[in-house]
């Protein structure tokens, strides 16, 4: 801590209280390249290391050219965990721990930091990173609500900084192969998709007045969400929580609704119209809905429904053409409505999309400056779906939107909902 107060020149409680302001410092990012990276490798940092974070390190920490430096985490014993991995994995103790994410990305031995908190932190941490030169590998959705996603967008563009999306679907050769099918016109066009996301989520019963663990800082892993006191919720369950997550919806449709719009190829836009509703589940602290149906259409015409615990919306995507013909994929495998369309070759010349992997090809990009299979644009529009689908049931009412000025039609109150107050003294800038 003594060296990064010195370097930034302001007392701890100074740095405290500017929370993601410091981003707008002029700092200086590692050499990817360069004297400071040992054997040329790309020197990375943890951001959360729960599940997911501690997954994504395991998958760069197998590439040759990546050498992981640091782990941060608002919980002591996650943070022990994450350093014991990496140490272990170099037979060495070098490993430095953080509970403040600022104090890992001003290092500027460190040339990218993965991202893997609950949402309602990637979108302060994104935009501080990005501020602080770092090539980021943030997990999705891309942020908490839909504002916060264009703030997101724009610090990366600005900074010149390399985005990938833990979308990890595109890397993946099913994905792959099923929306070769619908781009080279196998379906012919293209007139319904239907994205069937999983239903359900609901954790361990809240304790109100229960003492917090030992080791975690509350107050920090509530951050820049509205303040509310410990009730044992925290750990995979939180994305039950409306503060802090989105429900199945938002933990999916970066996912299969990510794969519905590359095939669609309205990866830099979205639906126009959004329509439907969820029972009301509440039980407790958890408030996102069990099950959803929503009626999107595009300007093209094109309809799409987003569901999720409800029977005829199959898990996956599934395009649908005009003549009945259909396409649809699932982790693991891919369907089509004959034989001839399911074993049909992709003829040079046609669209062919590749992958060397979704960790791969994110140091590839940090090294060659190359763009992403899932940089943050395509990553917010992907995400914008979603946060349009919660208005929609929020609401009660049928969403106009606009995609090129991100505005929704005639509807002020809806408009409200896209951004929430971020929590002082938390900012993004």
């Amino acid at each position: 801590m003594k060296s990064v107060q010195k370097k930034i020149g302001v007392s701890r409680r100074g740095f405290l209280a500017a929370g993601a302001g410091f981003g707008l410092f002029n700092l200086v990012p590692a050499s990817v390249l360069g004297a400071d990276a040992p054997s040329n490798k790309v020197t990375m940092g943890l951001i959360g290391a729960g599940g997911q974070g501690m997954s994504n390190m395991r998958s760069f920490l197998g590439l040759p050219d990546v050498r992981f430096l640091a782990v941060c985490d608002v919980n002591r014993k996650k943070r022990e965990k994450g350093k014991a991995e990496v140490d272990g994995r170099y037979g060495n103790k070098d490993c430095a721990m953080y509970l403040d994410f600022r104090e890992l990305c001003l290092r500027d031995d460190i040339d990218a930091v993965l991202i893997a908190t609950p949402d309602h932190w990637h979108a302060v941490i994104g935009v501080f990173a990005a501020n602080c030169g770092k090539d980021i590998f943030g997990e999705k959705p891309f942020t908490h609500d839909l504002r916060e996603g264009r703030a997101l967008v724009r610090a990366v563009e600005r900074n010149g900084r390399v985005w990938q999306t833990g979308s990890w679907q595109r890397s993946s050769g099913e994905m792959r192969r099923a929306v070769e099918l619908v781009k080279n016109g196998r379906i012919g066009k293209v007139v319904r998709v239907e994205v069937g996301l999983p239903g359900g989520g609901r954790g361990k019963p809240a304790k109100p007045g229960a003492p917090v663990p030992d080791g975690l800082d509350w107050d920090f892993w509530v951050g820049p969400a509205p303040e509310r006191p410990f009730e044992g919720v925290y750990d995979w369950d939180w994305r039950w929580v409306s503060d802090w997550g989105g429900g199945q919806l938002m933990d999916w449709v970066g996912h299969h609704g990510d794969i519905a719009q590359w095939g669609l190829g309205t990866d830099l836009t979205g639906p126009v119209s959004y329509e439907g509703s969820a029972p009301d589940d509440r039980d407790g602290i958890y408030d996102t809905p069990k099950s959803y149906r929503i009626e999107c259409a595009y300007a093209n015409g094109v309809k799409m429904t987003v569901a999720g615990g409800v029977r005829d919306i199959r898990g996956g995507t599934k395009w649908i053409g005009e003549n009945g013909d259909w396409v649809w994929v699932n982790r693991g495998r891919y369907e089509a409505s004959s034989p001839a369309i399911y074993n049909s070759r992709i003829e040079p010349g046609e669209i062919r999309l590749k992958s060397p992997g979704h960790w791969r090809q994110f140091i590839d990009c940090v090294k060659n400056r190359a763009t992403t299979i899932t940089p943050a644009e395509i990553a917010h529009r992907s995400a914008s779906i979603g946060h349009l689908c919660r208005v929609a049931i929020a609401t009660g009412r049928k969403i106009t939107w606009d995609p090129a000025t991100e505005r929704i039609v005639g509807d002020a109150c809806a408009e409200k909902l896209l951004q929430r107050p971020i929590r002082r003294p938390w900012k993004l800038v």
